[in-house]
């Protein structure tokens, strides 16, 4: 059985139970079914009922986003915003995905030579709970689209998520089976993963998780998806726009109460500016809500997990007992934290060599620049990073210094359906979005034509 618990309150909410063996073989069954429908209909049919799945998100944007709040407590307007992304996705691949799919013609000496992109079955996503909208549907928005068919094992948390997704792609006209929630534990994954009618697996979470799945994925030699952890850093350069910096290194770590893989989880400032840069984040920070995620006023809602709130406690203190300095917030009650400021962070402190997955800022002071790239990159983990300098020239060579998968400059990162998204070394491999993204999980079948 499956609970689904109000953060806020900690209320239960419902009760799943999960799928047995049989049931689990019969979505497989019918998923595979649905393949083979999904690739006799075309890419215009599937375009359409993408179309139409816009559609629904957008009506019952409400509905949809008072689930992500009541089963994980991110903020309603957070929730609903959530919704609305995955809504303009699935029309951005709508109208993009017939162009992502053309044959990539190439010269040799034969009469005709390309490369075709196909899709090749079922594709497993693992997915977790801190964005359970927008996670599964950059994953299925575009393997739909190219043919394949997906099967969901969404975080146990929010297993009202899962089968509301699957519901939405079923009342939009896909095939039935097209995409499917599995309501299974993550110690059961082994026969799924180990079925040959699933020919790849991708999966967000944490990187244990992500090395668990890759070392199964590769005993049974299935193609893998990972985007993992982050500890991402927030450059301030001497001559970076503070207060804008300030303002959107906030938002880049506080926004779903700091739940995401690629919140600004270290704020890397140049010396010359640090001090100016403190009072102005802790201004901003103290000023912050949290607090009932159904109140429009909320900036910041509880966490999804007491367990959660209470490593991040963790975190923090050891932090502190290690020399950093406490500038704001910090209270815990429950999964509800208040938003916390730490300063004076080094290299063997928590807050800087571990992912902090929780509502809490921390400062490290950079010497100078070449001291600001080398703490970036001190860490396991690559996925994104945001750089800021109002010159340009340098900060594009900067960012070619940086180890990630993303670097934003003068920006906050994000997942953008137009470019690729993914990470470097324990933030994972592969990518998801735009034209890499949706051709991870195909075939690439080199045809020649003498």
């Amino acid at each position: 059985m499956f609970t689904s618990i109000y953060p806020f309150t900690q209320e239960t909410i419902a009760e799943y139970p999960a799928h047995t063996k049989e049931q689990i073989e019969s979505r497989l069954q019918e998923g595979w079914k649905a393949f083979a429908a999904l690739r006799q209909a075309g890419t215009a049919q599937r375009a359409a009922w993408m179309m139409r799945v816009a559609e629904l998100l957008k009506n019952n944007v409400t509905e949809h986003g008072t689930l992500i709040s009541r089963e994980m407590g991110k903020t309603l307007k957070e929730a609903k915003a959530e919704v609305l992304k995955c809504a303009t996705t699935a029309e951005y691949y709508a109208a993009n995905i017939d162009a992502m799919l053309q044959p990539r013609l190439i010269t040799t000496e034969g009469k005709k030579s390309y490369a075709a992109f196909e899709p090749k079955g079922i594709i497993l996503a693992i997915m977790p709970w801190n964005f359970p909208y927008w996670q599964v549907f950059r994953f299925a928005i575009p393997n739909l689209l190219a043919g394949n068919a997906a099967v969901l094992k969404h975080a146990s948390n929010v297993s009202g998520c899962g089968l509301a997704i699957e519901k939405v792609f079923r009342e939009a006209g896909f095939p039935e089976g097209a995409f499917q929630a599995l309501l299974v534990s993550s110690k059961k994954m082994e026969p799924i993963i180990a079925d040959p009618r699933i020919q790849g697996v991708t999966l967000t979470g944490s990187t244990p998780a992500g090395m668990s799945v890759a070392g199964l994925a590769g005993k049974y030699i299935k193609k893998t998806v990972l985007e993992l952890g982050g500890s991402d850093p927030f450059i301030v350069l001497k001559d970076a726009n503070l207060a804008e910096a300030a303002k959107t290194a906030v938002k880049a770590r506080m926004q779903n109460a700091g739940q995401s893989c690629i919140a600004a989880k270290r704020w890397i400032v140049e010396q010359p500016v640090a001090e100016d840069f403190i009072q102005q984040v802790q201004s901003i920070i103290t000023s912050l809500r949290q607090g009932d995620p159904f109140l429009p006023d909320t900036d910041t809602g509880p966490m999804a997990r007491p367990d959660l709130a209470d490593e991040v406690s963790k975190q923090m203190n050891q932090s502190i007992a290690r020399g950093a300095q406490l500038l704001a917030g910090g209270e815990q009650d429950g999964c509800n934290f208040i938003p916390a400021l730490l300063t004076g962070v080094q290299p063997g402190m928590s807050a800087f060599d571990e992912e902090t997955f929780g509502p809490l800022a921390a400062v490290i002071t950079a010497n100078d620049e070449a001291s600001a790239i080398r703490l970036a990159n001190q860490t396991p983990f690559g996925l994104g990073a945001s750089l800021w300098t109002k010159d340009l020239e340098k900060a594009a060579r900067l960012a070619t210094l940086i180890d990630s998968g993303n670097v934003f400059v003068n920006a906050m990162v994000r997942s953008d359906a137009r470019l690729p998204f993914g990470g470097v070394k324990q933030s994972g491999y592969g990518r998801e979005l735009s034209i890499e993204g949706t051709h991870e999980f195909l075939n690439i079948k080199t045809v020649y034509i003498q």
